[in-house]
């Protein structure tokens, strides 16, 4: 996996401006109300301020991704440390020099440099500001780095999903065209006929579907009856019915996501079965769920084995792309036919 070596500076720089100023206000008023001295309160933030907001983006450009990132815990706690040390010598002598020698009057006492208590006051109170603005930063970073990778995701999605639907088309019409030419070479009066019904699917494919997610089903019915006529003229006795059970008229499907199984039912359903038939039942149940069934009826052969197309291969990867595992394809043989079952949710086109 490739290692993160930085962190991206993608919020705005007035909004870091506003950030600071925002605080800085919230912490002049709250000091200066708790004393009872604005001065002094805005003179300890100033200095307060200008060495803790350099210590924030030291922490989050340099430290951050040259250390935490690459795992170097011990060199990232040390330069810590030693930044808050120097942290603590400035603010000491700005406090001495620029307000008074009593370098931390809002304590009970007087202190001098270097006592513990001191140190450790200045210390965990720069460690307070350092964690709290460094959380806010890597959240809205993290969140827009969230955005970006799901619109990138979404991208990836569109082209693969196009890239699927693009094989689907030519495949499709491959078989068709080997069809055309089987029959041609018998010189059969069919071919007019077979190419008047592959211009119509043409016509769907090319401009109908195009650009389009999702389809009316009704439409895609039509367009498999278009099929079937088209395999009718091939096949000398195949026999297909089709059972179009509940409302189905609000229902929209990807575009062409039957058409492999109904191909597979006449290229296996027909190899050596001179009666062929077909079952086609399609039906919702309790309004949120399409159930699309195929059967064929077959004869087996030990000496055949069907090659293995990409139609139902590209089907698969459609419908996870689409619907990732909420469907179901399922596949049997019972007695002498073969059945495929999709089940995919329902869409309304609202």
């Amino acid at each position: 996996m490739k290692e993160i070596r930085k962190v991206r500076f993608d919020i705005k720089l007035q909004n870091h401006i506003w950030f600071w100023g925002v605080y800085f206000m919230l912490n002049f008023l709250r000091w200066g109300a708790y004393f009872n001295d604005y001065p002094y309160a805005f003179k300890s933030n100033l200095i307060e301020f200008s060495l803790v907001i350099p210590l924030v983006y030291l922490n989050l450009f340099v430290l951050v991704p040259k250390y935490v990132l690459k795992q170097k815990y011990i060199m990232y706690t040390f330069l810590l440390l030693l930044s808050l040390f120097v942290i603590y010598l400035l603010k000491t002598a700005l406090t001495y020099y620029i307000i008074s020698e009593n370098i931390w009057p809002e304590a009970n006492r007087e202190y001098h440099p270097f006592e513990i208590n001191h140190i450790v006051a200045v210390c965990i109170g720069e460690l307070y500001v350092l964690a709290m603005a460094s959380s806010v930063y890597l959240t809205l970073t993290w969140l827009k780095e969230r955005e970006r990778n799901r619109s990138l995701r979404e991208n990836q999605f569109k082209i693969k999903l196009k890239y699927l639907e693009n094989q689907i088309q030519p495949h499709f019409f491959f078989n068709t065209l080997n069809n055309l030419y089987a029959l041609s070479l018998e010189s059969s009066k069919k071919v007019p006929d077979v190419i008047i019904k592959l211009s119509n699917l043409m016509e769907y494919v090319l401009y109908d579907v195009k650009g389009t997610k999702f389809v009316p089903l009704i439409k895609e019915i039509d367009y498999i009856q278009n099929y079937i006529e088209i395999e009718k003229l091939r096949f000398e006795n195949v026999e297909v019915t089709i059972n179009l059970e509940s409302n189905i008229e609000d229902v929209v499907v990807p575009p062409l996501i039957f058409i492999s199984l109904v191909e597979n039912a006449f290229k296996h359903g027909g190899l050596n079965n001179r009666d062929l038939k077909i079952k086609i039942n399609c039906k919702v149940i309790d309004n949120k769920t399409l159930d699309f069934e195929i059967l064929n009826n077959f004869v087996i052969s030990q000496n055949h084995k069907p090659k293995r197309g990409i139609g139902l291969v590209n089907t698969k990867k459609r419908l996870k792309l689409i619907y990732r595992n909420n469907f179901s394809l399922k596949q049997k043989t019972k007695l002498n036919f073969y059945i495929t079952r999709l089940q995919i949710p329902t869409h309304n086109e609202d």
